[in-house]
């Protein structure tokens, strides 16, 4: 016992103090706008404004579980946690609920979770181990093409469902991870010359008509304005009217009058844009910029390549996420359902991304070897 206490102590010091202020910043922001954008001032403490606090509750809790085990044991044991995101994934076309033309979800009653999102942490946490016996050996094509159908599992899986932006998702995380892993840029050159050459092939047989009409309104939302143009307009226009000190918290006027689309969710950085101004707005990305570089120094001195691999691939979902997210409220990148870590509203979505930080300070405690 007495052995435990002293390895627990030695442990603890090596917290990432600054990750942790930086998270409860972002929630805290998170909840502010989603109260706002519910109308808590004319309608009180509103439904998704008590999820997100009982989300954001299991979430502690789940980090400090997590932080009692040493985050080798989830490569153990990669090849069951692999399987059970197969499971995961095959359940919503058995149990899933189609919303907004995808069928990703699954209801509890007045609650739903998207396998998807737990799945990322999962696949991380797989992935991962499936890199670390073939760090620097993928310069090879008998080493890339195993990695590449490892992958494509999960990743057909969801694109079945259809869900091309979480594909998105999944493919910049793995990209990211065999980088870090290793791999050769040949392969990088012809991935994205492939990629190129296979837009038509994507465009007329693989997405759909809601997911084509997202890209065209990303580039010339101007041309049908009150269709396809309307969201990314409405929210250009509550992020400018904003400017600089913004119009006050819960006093934002296109927020309060509905003209910001899914503004509680997808589009909540419109609202802190109109209501936070220019000075909000740079804070909170200035925020995700600290969270992000404090990911990728935990992952430089992580005692071995498995953890340094997880914290590559989590530090890469979040990397896309704040991009794709803020990038297509301001008109810099096409209208996905991808939500805004921490800050958009959703239970499973805080929960899982309060995990995956959980993963980071997990790997950064155990950074050095305890010697006696």
């Amino acid at each position: 016992m007495k052995l435990n206490s002293i390895i627990d102590r030695k442990l603890l010091r090596n917290i990432d103090i600054v990750i942790i202020i930086t998270i409860v910043l972002l929630i805290t922001i998170g909840l502010l706008a989603i109260a706002s954008a519910t109308g808590v001032t004319h309608s009180g403490i509103t439904k998704n404004v008590k999820i997100q606090v009982i989300a954001f509750v299991l979430g502690t809790i789940a980090i400090l579980i997590i932080l009692f085990i040493d985050y080798n044991n989830f490569g153990d044991n990669h090849k069951l946690i692999y399987i059970v995101n197969i499971i995961l994934l095959l359940s919503v076309f058995v149990f899933g609920s189609k919303i907004k033309g995808a069928k990703s979800w699954i209801d509890f009653g007045p609650m739903s979770f998207q396998p998807s999102e737990a799945v990322k942490i999962g696949f991380i946490l797989c992935f991962a181990k499936f890199l670390e016996s073939r760090k620097n050996k993928l310069d090879k094509l008998t080493e890339v093409a195993p990695a590449l159908l490892y992958i494509s599992v999960p990743i057909a899986l969801i694109q079945l469902q259809p869900d091309t932006g979480t594909v998105l998702v999944y493919v910049f995380i793995a990209a990211l991870m065999m980088f870090a892993a290793g791999l050769n840029y040949k392969y990088i050159i012809v991935s994205i010359g492939t990629l190129i050459a296979s837009a038509p092939i994507l465009w007329f047989f693989v997405l759909k008509t809601h997911q084509k009409n997202r890209f065209l309104a990303f580039i010339n939302p101007a041309s049908d304005p009150m269709g396809k143009g309307w969201q990314v307009l409405q929210s250009k226009t509550a992020i400018g009217s904003g400017q600089f000190w913004g119009k006050g918290l819960f006093n934002g006027t296109m927020n309060n009058l509905g003209f910001i689309p899914e503004r509680h969710n997808d589009f909540i950085f419109s609202v802190i844009g109109e209501e936070l101004g220019l000075i909000g707005g740079v804070f909170v990305i200035l925020l995700f910029l600290l969270l992000l570089f404090r990911c990728i120094h935990i992952a430089k001195v992580a005692k071995d390549d498995y953890g340094m691999l997880i914290c590559v691939g989590v530090m890469a979902m979040y990397l896309f996420h704040v991009f794709e997210n803020i990038g297509m409220t301001i008109g810099v990148m096409p209208v996905t359902g991808i939500p805004l870590p921490f800050i958009s509203y959703g239970g499973s979505s805080l929960l899982f991304n309060m995990i995956a930080i959980g993963l980071i300070i997990n790997v950064g405690m155990r950074r050095q070897v305890i010697r006696f």
